[in-house]
C-alpha cells in the first residue's frame, strides 16, 4: 500500500508540474548550465520511468540522473530534433520518410543513442 501511494504522489507531482507548465503564458524555463527547458526534463524522466518499471522512487532517480548526463553530451537543440526524428520515423509512407531518410536523422538518432546507453550505464538503469 505504501508503494501505491508513493506512485500516485509521483504522479499528481509530475501532473501539477506539467499543468504549471501549460499554464504560464511565457515560455518553458531553462537551466542555465545546459538550456533544457523545465517541461524537457520532465518528459524525459516520465518517458524513462514508465521505460523501466513505472513510477517509483527507484527509478525516479536514476531517471533525473540519466537526464542529467544526456544533457552533459548532447546540446538541448540535437536533443530536441533527434528525439523527432526517433518519434516520427515509424510514420508511414513518404511523410515517414522525411523522419527516417536524411543522413541528419541518423545520425541524431545515433548520438542520442549513444548517449542514452552512457546515461544508462552511469545512472544504473536497469531496462524492465
Amino acid at each position: 500500500m505504501k508503494v501505491l501511494r508513493m506512485t500516485s504522489n509521483l504522479a499528481f507531482f509530475a501532473i501539477g508540474i506539467a499543468g504549471l507548465s501549460a499554464c504560464t503564458t511565457q515560455p518553458p524555463t531553462e537551466s542555465k548550465a545546459d538550456g533544457y527547458p523545465t517541461q524537457a526534463r520532465v518528459e524525459y524522466v516520465l518517458q524513462c520511468m514508465e521505460k523501466n518499471g513505472g513510477q517509483t522512487y527507484d527509478t525516479l532517480y536514476p531517471c533525473i540522473c540519466s537526464v542529467d548526463k544526456i544533457a552533459e553530451l548532447i546540446e538541448y537543440e540535437d536533443f530536441a530534433e533527434a528525439q523527432t526524428f526517433t518519434y516520427m520515423r515509424s510514420a508511414p509512407g513518404e511523410a515517414g520518410g522525411l523522419f527516417r531518410d536524411p543522413p541528419r536523422a541518423n545520425e541524431l538518432r545515433k548520438r542520442l543513442k549513444d548517449a542514452e546507453n552512457k546515461a544508462a550505464t552511469a545512472c544504473f538503469i536497469k531496462a524492465k
